[in-house]
């Protein structure tokens, strides 16, 4: 099945639900707790004996537990630095947030060593994760599925075998001033829309940030994602993704800004720069679908060409010096594979570009 051999989605594939507004990043700061976990006591045991709504701050210390949240509007804090959620064996998600968790907030935590994943969130709507590390959580860092009106913001994501930051198949969600490294990809958006990546790091991926709609998924579409006043540079990490897995098993090394298949997707002032195959890339899902030997008919149930896509104002330099073997397409700063309409470049600095003259935008 192609579910089963490209599409890392599949196997969270549930149907979406509807949203509200977006949350206020600052309000959960300035309200007093609710409850203390200190070190050594369990932030589970609070979460269980505490009622919807309630704000738990939880002390410096090393907390060897999984946590699930399934009431509306929790909110976890960490006080200060040093508030670390560890795998106590062999679980697979540090954070667990289910469909009663609308209006989540965790702030200042770090979560590590999951099997695979470090905060995996789905359905939930008006959500903030806040000045979040996570760090060799198996698959994905931070994983929101179906999820609306939400905020990444201020996160720290590094060493997992698909995506550091990840956002799927999800509706108005802002991703501001995160950093991510040493993943396969360090920014994902997959069959998303209305979604906005501005002023993130991404370095020493695999690819710094992909922008992509896939086949088989509940979602068809990908529309409206702005990416812009990022700084992607040097993601010439070998690929690392576990083999036999999805689509990440193909994503060539040497990758800036992807976008793959998507539709009125904006790439804005944007810096590139160091990554040894592309800068800024727009291409057909069908064309990476092809690296993984993926016949065209396989994305019949979606319309894999991007349309609409605006390249404006970025500063690219030193991208494609180093190409990986065996794909049929030239290291340069800005690549188009020709397919779609309405695609266009305007005030872009850069040195290389394929084709040499790429449609102006008006």
């Amino acid at each position: 099945m192609l579910c089963s051999t490209i599409l890392p989605g599949c196997k969270k594939d549930i149907t979406n639900d509807t949203a509200a507004d977006l949350p206020n990043a600052n309000s959960p700061a300035h309200r007093s707790p609710d409850v203390i976990v200190h070190a050594g006591s369990s932030i589970q045991a609070a979460i269980d004996a505490t009622e919807a709504g309630s704000v738990i701050q939880i002390e410096p210390g090393v907390y060897h537990e999984a946590i699930v949240v399934n009431k509306p509007n929790i909110q976890l804090i960490g006080s200060g630095d040093g508030v670390i959620i560890e795998n106590p064996g062999d679980e697979e998600n540090g954070i667990t947030v289910q469909n009663a968790g609308d209006g989540f907030v965790l702030r200042n935590v770090t979560i590590q060593n999951f099997q695979e994943n470090g905060v995996f969130m789905i359905r939930v709507d008006n959500f903030v994760l806040s000045h979040v590390t996570t760090i060799n959580n198996g698959e994905y860092g931070l994983f929101p599925l179906f999820c609306t009106n939400g905020l990444v913001e201020h996160c720290t994501a590094t060493g997992h075998s698909d995506t550091g930051i990840y956002i799927g198949q999800s509706n108005n969600i802002e991703m501001n001033f995160n950093t991510a490294y040493a993943n396969v990809n360090g920014l994902e958006i997959e069959n998303c829309s209305d979604i906005i990546a501005s002023k993130n790091q991404s370095y020493d991926n695999v690819a710094g940030i992909l922008v992509v709609l896939l086949p088989g998924l509940t979602t068809k579409t990908s529309a409206d994602i702005m990416i812009t006043n990022n700084h992607v540079y040097n993601n010439n990490h070998v690929n690392f993704s576990e083999p036999g897995g999805g689509f990440e098993n193909f994503v060539p090394s040497g990758s800036g800004i992807l976008v793959v298949g998507t539709d009125l997707t904006t790439v804005q002032d944007n810096k590139v720069s160091g990554n040894n195959f592309l800068g800024i890339a727009t291409v057909s899902t069908v064309i990476l679908g092809s690296l993984a030997g993926i016949p065209p008919e396989a994305f019949a149930d979606i319309e894999p060409n991007p349309d609409g896509t605006r390249v404006i104002s970025n500063v690219l330099n030193n991208n494609g010096a180093a190409p990986p073997a065996g794909i049929p397409l030239p290291g340069v700063d800005l690549l188009w594979d020709g397919s779609g309409t309405n695609n266009c470049w305007k005030g872009n600095i850069y040195s290389t570009s394929f084709p040499t003259s790429l449609p102006a935008c008006n």
